[in-house]
């Protein structure tokens, strides 16, 4: 979310993975009606094939971080 700035470069400092940081300009939670730490899975058509929020799914729970893998590995996967 737009505001949420000054974070990002702890948030990705020896870390691989991509981080949107929206903007007002862009508002990109507004054009995918996104809410506070939702992961949006994109398959090879860039077509969402999942929207998993991370408040309500603690990756520190096993189950959570496997299904999260999962739907990551499927994406993945043609």
């Amino acid at each position: 979310m737009a505001g949420y700035e000054d974070a990002v470069p702890l948030m990705v400092d020896g870390r691989d993975l991509p981080l949107l940081q929206d903007t007002t300009a862009v508002n990109a939670t507004g054009a995918w009606e996104a809410i506070w730490r939702d992961v949006f899975v994109l398959d090879a058509n860039n077509e969402v094939t999942a929207i998993y929020n991370l408040t309500q799914h603690n990756l520190a729970e096993q189950d959570n971080y496997d299904e999260l893998r999962q739907l990551l590995i499927d994406a993945a996967t043609p």
